[in-house]
Parts: C-alpha cells; structure tokens; sequence
C-alpha cells in the first residue's frame, strides 16, 4: 500500500515558486539576481491598516474568530460590494479565508465529484487546474492569443461547455497577462453563461483596482443580475492593500454554497487569523489614498516595461489593461543560439538562458497553459526595472 495519497500524481509544483526559489538560490551563491517572478507589491502595507492590527491586539481580539469571519469584516465586505462592484449581500452570504488561494479550494471541494469539469482560461494562474485536479474535478483549458488580447471569446466559451461543466473561473484583470475585460466584452461572455443554467462563475477579482487609464473594472454578476444565484465572486486585500502576507481572501454568494465551504473551513483550518481580520476591516472601511497612489505608480511602471521590451530584438509585448504583469512572446527567439551555445528551443529554455546569462528570473509562459511567453512581474521599483529590461535588452540581442 502506498503511503502517499494519489491525489499528488494529479498535480505538480507551482512554477511561480519553483522560480522565485532558484533565484533566491542563486542569489545567496551571491549572483547579482533580479526577480520579476512573484506576484507581490513592493509597497508596504498602509499605516492605518498597520495600526488597526495592533489595536486589535492591544484591545485582546486575539481569540478564535468565526469560522467564516468575524462579523466587522464580513459586514464591511458587503459594504465594498455595494459601493464598488453594485452588488448586494447579507453577511451570511461572505465568507473570509486566509487568502483567495484558500477560498478557491474551498470552493472546488465543497461542489466538484469525479467528471466535473471546470474552464480554466489560458493562460491562466498556475494553481487553478491544479486545484481542480486536487478536488476530483477535471479542467477544461480554453485557449486565447495574443492577437484577441488573451480574452477568452464567446464562441470558444461556447464550444467548451458541456453537460459536465459545473464552473467557469474567470480572472480579470488576469494574472500572467494582465489582460482585462470590458463591459462589452464581459457581456458576450455572461451572454453565453446565461444559455446554460447548469453552469457556475467564480470571477477572480484579486485584481480588481489595478487597471490602467480610462478603463472601467466590472464583474460578472455586475453585468448580467441573472447569473447572481450561480456566482461566487471572490476577492482580497492582499494586492490592492500590499497585504499579501497578512493571508485575507474573501467571497460573496449563495447561501447554500457559503454554508458548505463554512462546513469545509471548519474542519480544515477553521477561521482566519483574527488580527488579521481586523486590519482588513480597515483596509475596506478606511481611507483609500493608497489604492490610487499605488495604481498610479503601477500604471507608470506598465509603460517603461512595455516600452524597454518593445525596443527588445525578437520580442512582442503587448500593454495589458491591469495588474501587474506583462506577457511577452518570445517566439522570435526560439531556434536561435544563446551566449552559453545552446540552442533556445522553448520558452522554459529562454527563461532559463535569460537567468544564467543575465540574472534576470521570470517565469515560462508553458507554465501558465500558454507559450511561448514568459511573464514579468513589475511590482518591483522603477530604478530595478529598468535595470532587469536593459538586461533582457542585451540578452536578446546577444542571440544568434
């Protein structure tokens, strides 16, 4: 009998650690090492949110908090809905998990059997299929191009549905491209959704206030009201307040599946860290000064990236509309020769020729359902940026 349980040879390591430990590797070899393969902002977290946390200790909230979260926060994630995103929710419908990572997992246990499937957009966030597979589902991966902006289109969306499919993810604007959709763009999608009643929407909505410009976020159940009996939006604090190592994910939606990943939740870690819950009630009900500023300055170091990659020999970036990735295509390059004097015969191989030549970790676009791309990271400051892309400028030209 084997010891270990089946469900790991469904699965593999996530790639976006896996890089972002071999760089920190290399670096204490003492490599001049630059990482643009984690998704963190290099902001700190804001001052008030600091403070309430420790107010929330000084006064002893430190105790067990509810399973599904403290009521504070839960009252002011209904309040965040309604103000931002024209949603409403009773607190029963919310549920806090220590991070979105933890509510989506939770999600995928409490509904999927053996033959659910689950669309999964490429390129899509590395865990989603993998936490399908983890719960018993199967993901149905559904390609986009970069000529489409990497959105999914309805008629692909179409195609893919089947009597099997219990959920669609839907991640906007989308960690590795930062692509975003548009009211009228999202509404082709939610159009399609409403022809087929047996289908669930989860939005990943993680990045919800980094878009750039004029354009204008909105949410699945937002467009189409229909779709709000069958929807699990899912959001945090954790990119929008720099407060990613304060572990707060959240979700708002039907009653019966709240009560289920509550059920799941309880016996598995049961309610996140309370101190935590507290800074968060302040993140949402505070001032949010610090959302605009930090857009703002991402937004700028989207357009220094996107430039320096543009002027990169066999390079193509396109500008995404959020977050706060680029996903360039590196498919000029591929069949070319790098100074070590090996050959570059895929995106993982130009990923890690770029890191030994250059000292410059990204992460392979095939680890994300799409190649050959790789994605940067650019929530890291200006002076490191333009550093790591006059690097990538010089790994590239030096290919023959």
């Amino acid at each position: 009998m084997a010891f270990l349980a089946d469900a790991l040879s469904r699965v593999k390591p996530s790639a976006t650690i896996a890089v972002t430990q071999k760089a920190r590797d290399l670096k204490a070899q003492g490599r001049d090492i630059i990482s643009l393969s984690v998704g963190e902002p290099d902001f700190d977290t804001p001052d008030n949110v600091k403070q309430a946390a420790i107010e929330a200790i000084r006064r002893g909230d430190t105790k067990y908090p509810p399973v599904p979260g403290i009521v504070a926060l839960r009252e002011a994630i209904c309040g965040k809905f309604r103000r931002e995103n024209n949603l409403d929710y009773k607190p029963s419908q919310v549920i806090v998990g220590t991070g979105g990572k933890h509510i989506l997992f939770n999600a995928f246990m409490a509904t999927l059997n053996p033959g659910d499937e689950v669309i999964v957009v490429a390129p899509y966030w590395v865990s989603y299929p993998e936490m399908v597979a983890l719960c018993g589902g199967t993901a149905v991966i559904v390609d986009t191009h970069m000529k489409d902006g990497f959105k999914l289109q309805p008629e692909a969306l179409e195609r893919a549905i089947t009597p099997n499919t219990k959920w669609i993810v839907l991640n906007s604007p989308s960690n590795p491209s930062g692509a975003a959709y548009t009211h009228e763009e999202l509404k082709k999608i939610t159009d399609v959704l409403v022809r087929h009643p047996h289908v669930w929407v989860l939005p990943d909505d993680m990045y919800e206030h980094l878009t750039y410009g004029d354009f204008k976020f909105v949410t699945p159940a937002e467009i189409e009201p229909s779709l709000y009996d069958r929807t699990l939006t899912m959001n945090g604090v954790s990119k929008a307040y720099a407060m990613t190592g304060w572990r707060i994910g959240y979700a708002a939606g039907p009653e019966k599946l709240i009560r289920a990943m509550d059920m799941i939740q309880g016996q598995q870690t049961s309610g996140a860290c309370t101190i935590a819950q507290w800074a968060a009630v302040e993140a949402l009900n505070g001032p949010q000064d610090f959302v605009e500023t930090s857009r703002k300055a991402f937004g700028a170091r989207r357009d220094l990236v996107v430039s320096m990659l543009g002027q990169a020999k066999h390079l193509k970036c396109p500008s995404p509309e959020g977050a706060f990735y680029v996903f360039p295509s590196c498919a000029g390059a591929i069949g070319r020769k790098a100074p070590s004097g090996r050959t570059i015969a895929s995106d993982q191989d130009f990923v890690t020729e770029l890191l030994d030549a250059e000292g410059v970790a990204t992460v392979q676009g095939s680890a994300f359902g799409a190649a050959p791309n790789f994605r940067i990271s650019y929530a890291t400051s200006t002076a490191t940026l333009e550093d790591a892309c006059t690097r990538i400028q010089r790994f590239c030209a030096s290919l023959s």
